[in-house]
């Protein structure tokens, strides 16, 4: 029955962890519920980077938590970063238990806030809901492990697979209800993703509208530098921070252009496609970047696909039948001898967006070690 209840808590407190989406990183996403005599007396999570964290937050709700039992969805800090440690203040409140979902990658964490919190004799225990806590904050540890962001892939396509006709032809493929989820799926990411291709046919502006919880950077892959000078991407680049990713072979008085318009403009070592865009990946997430968003085009997912750098897809399927051989598919590149090669989603969602069919999940290079 303990176990049941512990689970309750924690999933309660996972639950208000995901409320901060998109407001909290490079932060974690972080949930905290106080328990006395099988009540909630207290209950928060991390709103804002550099705001209190879930278990201030908490701790501020009930005034009085003695003898109280915390759930946290990831080990409380023990450091001073942008806020006080939170080990401190549940010591300080006298909580008697703290039960943890998973500990805190974060290497001025890791073990150290839990063996703080057992040094002042308060029982802790780690471990319930664990892979539930792991899953919520996946983009988080990738960033951490591998010092890359997560790579999410969204693409729209028709019932024959096709984003675009054989002329180029793409507008709409799919309904106002599928357009408005990407917009918020935007708004909550650090950066979105084109290939030159995609610039060039589609002059996107990039934004979320309306505005999310984060104004993600524009980011253009072209390694000539052919962006239009007076493309949407460039033009607006005063107002939406604007990245153009440049090979090493570009026109150098092109890129003074792009910066005299407020893009910020890096020029990548390598020529090679794939390892191009691993050297962006490792730039961003140097910018303490945590989710990115790749809106394509084929060739960008198939360059993804191929070097298995898509953490999570996004498909956006319209009831459209286009054909043609030469009508794009969304993931090109070399693709796989095999079926049984192929990338399974798992932590599947699907949804019904009026005669669209969205549906989401994370691919098997995502796992973690």
């Amino acid at each position: 029955m303990e176990i049941l209840e512990d689970q309750f808590y924690m999933r309660r407190a996972i639950g208000l962890a995901a409320q901060g989406q998109g407001f909290v990183e490079p932060n974690p996403m972080v949930g905290c519920v106080l328990v006395r005599d099988g009540e909630i007396i207290g209950e928060g999570f991390h709103e804002k980077f550099g705001q209190a964290h879930a278990e201030i937050n908490a701790l501020a709700a009930c005034g009085d938590a003695s003898a109280a039992t915390a759930f946290v969805s990831l080990e409380p800090c023990c450091h001073r970063g942008k806020t006080g440690p939170c080990t401190n203040a549940l010591i300080d409140a006298g909580v008697a238990k703290v039960v943890i979902a998973m500990p805190d990658p974060f290497e001025k964490v890791s073990g150290q806030g839990i063996e703080q919190l057992k040094q002042a004799g308060i029982d802790v225990q780690v471990g319930v809901c664990e892979s539930e806590a792991v899953e919520l904050n996946r983009p988080y540890i990738k960033r951490l492990q591998t010092g890359k962001p997560w790579v999410i892939c969204k693409w729209a396509m028709t019932l024959d697979g096709k984003i675009a006709t054989h002329t180029g032809s793409s507008q709409w493929i799919t309904n106002e209800q599928s357009r408005a989820v990407v917009h918020e799926l935007r708004g909550r990411m650090d950066a979105i993703v084109v290939g030159i291709g995609t610039s060039i046919a589609d002059d996107p502006m990039l934004t979320a509208r309306p505005p999310g919880a984060r104004v993600p950077m524009r980011v253009v892959v072209d390694s000539d530098a052919r962006i239009a000078i007076d493309s949407k991407l460039v033009t607006s680049a005063d107002k939406f921070p604007t990245l153009i990713a440049v090979g090493p072979a570009v026109d150098h008085d092109k890129c003074q252009q792009l910066r005299d318009k407020n893009c910020t403009v890096i020029q990548l070592n390598s020529a090679d496609y794939s390892k191009a865009f691993a050297e962006l990946l490792d730039y961003l997430g140097q910018l303490q970047m945590t989710n990115v968003l790749v809106e394509g085009g084929g060739k960008v997912f198939g360059t993804l696909h191929d070097a298995k750098m898509i953490d999570e897809v996004h498909c956006f399927i319209a009831p459209k039948i286009v054909g043609g051989t030469t009508a794009t598919s969304p993931v090109a590149g070399s693709g796989l001898d095999l079926m049984e090669q192929a990338i399974h989603l798992s932590a599947i969602k699907t949804k019904t967006l009026d005669d669209n069919v969205y549906v989401s999940g994370r691919t098997n290079y995502s796992d973690l070690s």
